[in-house]
């Protein structure tokens, strides 16, 4: 069996590769974020599944402001890391945070 030799291009276009960007999922249901708290990196986005009959948002003050219409989704994509409270702003009792890292 012969080994496998890699041209010295692609094993420099492999190692200078950056990481695959995530999908975090979220879904509402019974006016509750689920899970509550998520961990994430920057470039990574979160897409939330309204599974209620109202229409959501997940906002961050002075930050993002996501639409999330009723039986539909919404995402935003993260651009800094921190941590991030979110909450409806129909529905202020509706909270959740997430951890993005660098």
């Amino acid at each position: 069996m012969r080994p496998l030799v890699l041209a010295p291009a692609l094993v420099a276009a492999l190692i200078a590769s950056p990481a695959l960007a995530a999908t975090i999922e979220v879904t509402i249901d019974k006016l509750v974020f689920s899970p509550a708290s998520v961990q994430a990196k920057v470039g990574d986005t979160i897409e939330w599944t309204n599974n209620d009959i109202l229409a959501h948002t997940a906002t961050v003050k002075g930050g993002w402001d996501v639409m999330i219409p009723a039986k539909s989704k919404g995402k935003v994509t993260l651009k800094a890391a921190g941590a991030v409270d979110y909450f409806c702003r129909f529905h202020p009792n509706m909270k959740a945070h997430v951890e993005v890292a660098p």
